[in-house]
């Protein structure tokens, strides 16, 4: 058990965004003992095979999985646009929720939703400390905001740190593997082919992408992320050596 116990919270702009990003990262914190939330913005439909019942049913087995409480605001995807109305509203969940560290999309991305979500996230962030404002909550300032590597640009991140997710690695994959309906989109290219198929697809994709990483470290699977602000450590107890 670690010695202080963190809130943390993840936005993501739809459903699985947190899953496909971080989720390994989301298991390890909460078998450490950490809080952690998920926040949706959006439910993430319309897509082709799923539907807001279906998605709705497959975003809480995925939390379910990887043991944290979820939200899903209802946004519209497709549609998410910064203004100040979606800012109050995650600014309101920051000043209920009061999390130590917020993690959310990297902004430079071709999803329209993905760097709206980035660019609201960082500004809910602000918002959450304002005084005299006409949103629920006490004032709070979150004191340290990740992003984490969503993208759909072929670009070559440059995280600051990776966090090793060897040990969660196959819970990351049965979180992913909740979302059934988003395989079939995913996994387009092979269609004709049985669903078991479609998931080992993504099953490789994504254990190819978190190897990298972790060769890149001298683990089995990490996941990357960047910071905006300057880390600071302590001490070099807790190095990958």
């Amino acid at each position: 058990m670690i010695n202080k116990q963190l809130k943390i919270l993840t936005i993501g702009a739809h459903p699985d965004d947190i899953e496909f990003s971080m989720g390994g990262t989301v298991a390890k914190l909460v078998k450490e003992g950490h809080v952690v939330y998920c926040l949706d913005i959006t439910d993430g439909e319309p897509t082709p095979y799923g539907s807001k019942k279906i998605r709705k049913q497959e975003s809480k087995k995925a939390a379910e999985i990887l043991g944290v409480s979820r939200k899903t605001l209802g946004f519209p995807n497709r549609y998410l646009l910064d203004n100040v109305n979606v800012r109050k509203k995650i600014a309101e969940e920051i000043r209920i929720l009061r999390p130590d560290i917020i993690f959310a999309h990297y902004p430079e991305d071709s999803h329209p939703d993905h760097w709206a979500a980035s660019i609201i996230s960082m500004a809910a962030r602000f918002y959450g400390k304002l005084s005299k404002a006409d949103m629920k909550g006490e004032r709070h300032y979150t004191p340290r905001f990740f992003y984490f590597f969503s993208v759909h640009l072929r670009i070559s991140p440059s995280p600051d740190f990776c966090i090793d997710i060897s040990e969660t690695f196959e819970q990351k994959i049965e979180a992913l593997l909740a979302y059934e309906s988003q395989f079939k989109e995913i996994g387009k290219q092979i269609q004709s082919q049985p669903q078991e198929k479609n998931n080992k697809k993504i099953e490789e994709f994504v254990k190819t992408q978190n190897s990298y990483w972790g060769n890149r470290i001298g683990t089995k699977f990490a996941e990357p992320f960047y910071s905006p602000e300057i880390i600071g450590l302590k001490n070099l107890n807790n190095f990958i050596l």
